[in-house]
């Protein structure tokens, strides 16, 4: 019987990369964002593949409209074995300059969007006693950069969230697995629809990864026992990073990631956000940063495969020992 996965902002970016992933693996994958033509397009992909999809308008910051998407899927297709979590908004402005308005919805899209997400999944996992919720998270869970304070509160909101939530399923001996993924910079279209202060694009501080080394990542941990998962060699060194040295950070920040957040080109004329509605279009997994990106994570190969590492240097100290 095959299994079936819930991804939010399954429509563009990583969501897209992850969703076509599972439906490439056989899994039923229920497709929830706000953009319908992004839905339609990833519904395409993974019927493509093979495999079965069901698309699902919702906005994430509205529980209620959550938790119809969850009653739908288990009435239409059975009981959700993963829910990922990865719906998100962002805006590239000085705190100072994001109306109280802005802040408020990009927290409820982020932060309350992976709530309610985890919400309506516990609330049919737990009686069961199974099912796997993956939170997509940031190193900037761990260290936050300027011109994008509602993004990194909101991400490390879900750690804190995450871990205390983690805490009460031990508690409970709950066998329902709560994990989360940290994930370095990707090349998604986020960085031509986030509202922002700038005059010049956006762009994710380099390095670059494709969204389908992220797409790997949560794959990977929705179906393997990981307490968190990080992508990218950039994630784990912001992440021990902040933990050593967190005042150097913020200095090095302050220098480098104004600059480091946008291009030399314009804005285009007439562009659109995400932040209230979606913008029209299928706008797929990639941004316009491909020649920049990196496809593979030599860190992540080797994250997934710690058992065989930890095997074969365990061969090579006996080899050592017995050559004695």
């Amino acid at each position: 019987m095959k299994k079936t996965v819930v991804i939010t902002g399954a429509s563009a970016g990583i969501g897209r990369a992850t969703a076509r992933l599972f439906g490439e693996k056989g899994w039923r994958v229920a497709l929830v964002a706000r953009g319908i033509d992004g839905l339609e397009g990833a519904k395409r992909e993974i019927e493509q593949a093979g495999s079965e999809a069901m698309v699902l308008p919702t906005d994430v910051a509205d529980e209620h409209a959550v938790d119809a998407a969850a009653e739908r899927v288990e009435r239409e297709w059975g009981p959700i074995d993963v829910w990922v979590n990865d719906a998100m908004a962002t805006l590239f402005c000085e705190f100072m300059q994001v109306s109280p308005e802005d802040f408020r919805r990009a927290t409820e899209v982020t932060y309350l969007g992976t709530v309610w997400g985890t919400r309506a999944a516990l609330k049919r996992m737990l009686p069961r006693d199974r099912g796997t919720v993956v939170q997509v998270g940031s190193a900037l869970a761990y260290r936050s950069i300027p011109l994008q304070a509602p993004y990194c509160g909101a991400k490390s909101a879900i750690r804190g969230f995450t871990d205390s939530l983690r805490s009460e399923l031990i508690h409970r001996k709950s066998r329902v697995h709560l994990t989360m993924v940290q994930l370095s910079a990707f090349n998604t279209p986020q960085f031509d629809w986030g509202r922002t202060c700038m005059t010049r694009q956006p762009q994710p501080l380099p390095p670059i990864f494709q969204p389908e080394v992220a797409a790997r990542g949560i794959y990977f941990a929705a179906t393997h026992r990981r307490r968190e998962v990080w992508v990218g060699w950039p994630a784990i060194k912001a992440i021990v990073g902040t933990r050593l040295l967190p005042g150097l950070g913020d200095r090095i920040l302050a220098s480098e990631a104004y600059s480091g957040q946008h291009t030399d080109q314009p804005l285009p004329r007439g562009r659109k956000d995400n932040l209230y509605a979606p913008v029209p279009g299928d706008h797929g997994a990639h941004g316009r940063f491909d020649a920049r990106s990196k496809q593979h994570s030599i860190q992540l190969k080797l994250t997934m495969n710690r058992a065989a590492l930890l095997g074969a240097a365990a061969l090579g100290a006996a080899a050592v020992l017995l050559s004695r």
